[in-house]
This record gives structure tokens, C-alpha cells and sequence, in this order.
């Protein structure tokens, strides 16, 4: 007699895979940015269009990450509401949200094509990429 996982098992693996490369593919783009923001990586490179290319594929990735999140969460409701680390893992995602809402409708994000010919990045901009990595770096260490 053959030994199958139950299907619920098999779609709940699936959703979870979905779930960590869209998350590894979000990351990664956001560290991208974020790692130009302080004027450590792509330099030469305008940030206008760095956003340009990774910002539609960014926004796919956070979309897909969000429901895959979201369906893992509904699978077992209880025993992760209940998770401490998952708690705080919900805080973080939280901060780093408002973090992107700042940085995209504070209006920082409006003068993005100034900074292309600026020589260093404006402060609060630096500020912003400093905290999503840092929001990011605790996000992906709390698991949850």
C-alpha cells in the first residue's frame, strides 16, 4: 500500500513555497532599493530608474506574498494567533508598512528624478532604506 500525504498537507507545502520565494523575491528587490537609498550599492545608477524596473515586479511579489501569508495564516488560525513570535512578526510588518507608505505618499518618492542628479541621497530617504532593512532583517528572523 502506497503512503500519500493528505492533499490539504500537499496544498498547504505549496502555499507555504509560494509564500517564501515570493517573500525572497520582495526582499531581495526591496534590499535593492533600499541599498541604493543609502548610496551603498548601484551609485551610478539614476534611482529613478532602479524604481522604474523593480518597483512593478515588487509590487507582484508583495501581493502574492501577502495572500500566501494571509492563506497560511487562515490554515491554522488558533495556534499561530497564539505564536508569540508570529505577534511581533505582525507588529514588524506593520512598521515596515507604514514605512513604505511614508517613504511612497510622504512625498519623498514624488522627487525621486531631483535625486538622480544630487550627489547624495536626501537624509530622510537614507532613514527610510535604513529602517525597511532593518524592519525586513527582524521580519525574516522572527519567522512565525
Amino acid at each position: 500500500m502506497e503512503c500519500r500525504p493528505p492533499r490539504v498537507a500537499i496544498r498547504y507545502s505549496i502555499i507555504e513555497s509560494v509564500h517564501v520565494w515570493t517573500l525572497c523575491l520582495f526582499v531581495g528587490f526591496a534590499v535593492f532599493l533600499d541599498l541604493r537609498l543609502l548610496g551603498v550599492t548601484l551609485k551610478r545608477v539614476p534611482i529613478s530608474q532602479i524604481t522604474e524596473r523593480l518597483l512593478p515586479w515588487t509590487k507582484v511579489a508583495f501581493v502574492l506574498m501577502v495572500v500566501s501569508g494571509l492563506l497560511l495564516f487562515f490554515a491554522i488560525p488558533l495556534r499561530t494567533y497564539h505564536n508569540v513570535f508570529f505577534r511581533l512578526k505582525a507588529v514588524l510588518l506593520i512598521l515596515a508598512a507604514l514605512n513604505a507608505w511614508v517613504f511612497h505618499n510622504g512625498g519623498m518618492y514624488r522627487r525621486l528624478a531631483e535625486w538622480d542628479a544630487a550627489v547624495a541621497t536626501p537624509r530622510a530617504a537614507k532613514i527610510a532604506g535604513a529602517a525597511s532593512l532593518a524592519l525586513w532583517v527582524a521580519i525574516i528572523f522572527r519567522g512565525g
